[in-house]
């Protein structure tokens, strides 16, 4: 960690004048490679997320997801780090999720109100209009009769 990888070193050739080499283990041989596969080292960390955490203890839907989390002994210490479990669906999540909808649900109850009553009142509004008009032609139609 810290220091760019090195993707190739001049072509595929090697010599002693480089410090460090990055590279992957693709198949192990006969021999044990000191420092490399001769010790098992575990994982510092487990999964973060409820379903990786569920896929790794091969627990159900039902089961609670928080009592299965990888903790770590602090060093010195006495206490337990876990880490913050990401998308559990907790109690909380739900209602909200609930409230929102019915949010959502209320607007569109209103917005379809409000469009119903103006609707109507547009409707009056034109027929308003339109007895005026009328009530001014026919003015302007006595108007010209009598002159």
């Amino acid at each position: 960690k810290g220091c760019r990888k090195r993707k190739s070193v001049r072509g595929c050739v090697v010599g002693p004048d480089l410090a460090t080499l990055s590279m992957v283990l693709v198949k192990k041989g006969a021999e044990e490679i000191p420092g490399l596969t001769d010790d098992q080292r575990p994982r510092r960390l487990g999964p973060k997320r409820a379903s990786n955490i569920r896929k790794l203890f091969a627990l159900e839907k039902k089961d609670d997801v928080r009592n299965f989390v990888v903790r770590r002994e602090l060093e010195g210490k006495k206490k337990k780090k876990a880490p913050k479990i990401q998308r559990l669906v907790t109690p909380a999540l739900l209602q909200r999720k609930r409230y929102f909808r019915s949010q959502t649900r209320a607007r569109m109850v209103l917005s379809k109100k409000l469009k119903q009553d103006y609707s109507k009142r547009l409707v009056e509004y034109r027929q308003e209009q339109k007895e005026l008009r009328a009530a001014e032609v026919a003015k302007k139609k006595k108007e010209k009769k009598s002159s």
